[in-house]
């Protein structure tokens, strides 16, 4: 009888080595597929592109960060992509997915880590997607381990509806799924929606009501946001000058054509200024201007847009000449025309005019929009954080 234990012995040392070697490969190929998606993730960039066959040259950021990933680093790429089983490529949309599942759930593992258990404010707002499905978004804002007030993204949720009653519970279900306890809301953040803000069944109170230190802030800045655009349309001459900047992002930025004329003019007069030495260059100086039009909601837009008008204003009228002349349609050189030319006759001076009849009715109408909008104790809460920037209070 043949004494096959060696053999034996031979064999499955070679199985043990083909099994490492299977595991290596394939924990290689996970760390690969880890560490690109970790990379998108951190800079919120897309995973799939429209293309994703062998054949196509853009095949989406995943499988092309994948491939540059496997070029820089020989032993990864002779293990990932085509050189892997095709049963075990771990490069699937689920695979995918499954991944950014993962890091999502270390992330807020982390965030409630963080917390520790202390006492937090929600921020909570909520809108339609693409597909017009209510979602609501709940942030918390906390002091961290390190003494710093922090903001932290918890999750996007879909909601049936977006009643206070229904907001409650889509928020003290992610508040459950994270172990924490609506009695430890020591603030709420929210827009001035009558479902978020109302004293009777707005989301506030039904919060309040369980948790009586959950304080409710409206957000000042979206406060002044509302104030400031309010203003643009109820005092007639503001409401009018931006009715007039509108006209003219419409005639002067609607075409491809009249931009890059628009972009030559800045440039051959920022060549003359070097020139007669009126301006110095530098790093960072005298960027390229555009003509961004404004938001209905966002003052910080209406500046923008109009800080770029005053800079650009000489080349803005050097188009609006060129379309006088030469636009291709009598509306549009009309339209030229009229924004050349229209002036308010005016028995008054300009200083008198700007000064007493728009400036100041513009502060009074602000001032009582301001009074509308904030209650006493918001007001006193704002007059205190000046306070305290400015140095006045001292502890």
């Amino acid at each position: 009888m043949l004494d096959l234990s060696n053999h034996h012995q031979s064999i499955q040392i070679v199985i043990d080595k083909h099994s490492q070697k299977v595991k290596n490969e394939y924990r290689m190929r996970l760390e690969a597929s880890i560490d690109v998606s970790r990379f998108l993730l951190q800079y919120g960039l897309p995973f799939r592109g429209h293309d994703e066959s062998e054949s196509s040259i853009n095949q989406g950021f995943f499988l092309g960060l994948l491939r540059w990933h496997g070029d820089k680093h020989p032993d990864a790429g002779k293990v990932i992509l085509e050189n892997a089983p095709q049963n075990d490529t771990l490069t699937c949309p689920m695979i995918q997915k499954d991944i950014a599942n993962a890091c999502a759930k270390e992330t807020l593992k982390a965030i409630i880590g963080d917390l520790n258990g202390d006492y937090f404010g929600i921020l909570v707002d909520e809108s339609k997607d693409i597909s017009h499905k209510e979602q609501m978004a709940l942030v918390l804002r906390f002091v961290n381990k390190n003494g710093e007030v922090v903001e932290r993204f918890i999750d996007l949720v879909h909601v049936s509806d977006t009643s206070a009653c229904s907001l409650k519970k889509a928020i003290y279900s992610l508040l459950s799924v994270h172990s924490l306890s609506p009695s430890k809301i020591r603030g709420q953040g929210y827009d001035g929606a009558s479902n978020m803000k109302g004293e009777i069944n707005g989301l506030k109170t039904l919060i309040m009501k369980d948790s009586p230190s959950a304080y409710y802030i409206h957000c000042f800045a979206h406060q002044l946001q509302l104030t400031l655009v309010a203003i643009a349309k109820k005092h007639l001459d503001v409401e009018d000058f931006f009715d007039h900047v509108s006209n003219m992002l419409n005639v002067v930025g609607g075409f491809f054509k009249r931009r890059d004329l628009l972009r030559d003019h800045q440039a051959k007069k920022l060549e003359q200024l070097f020139e007669s030495g009126e301006v110095k260059k530098g790093q960072g100086l005298h960027q390229e201007r555009g003509l961004q039009r404004p938001g209905d909601t966002r003052w910080g837009s209406h500046f923008k847009t109009l800080d770029s008008f005053i800079v650009i204003f000489s080349s803005i009228v050097h188009v609006l000449e060129v379309i006088e002349l030469e636009g291709s349609t009598s509306s549009d050189r009309n339209q030229a025309e009229y924004l050349l030319t229209k002036r308010k006759s005016s028995g008054v001076s300009y200083e008198h005019h700007l000064c007493v009849e728009v400036f100041f009715v513009v502060i009074d109408v602000q001032l009582q929009e301001l009074n509308d909008r904030f209650d006493v104790v918001s007001g006193d809460l704002l007059l205190g954080m000046g306070s305290l920037k400015s140095g006045q209070f001292f502890l």
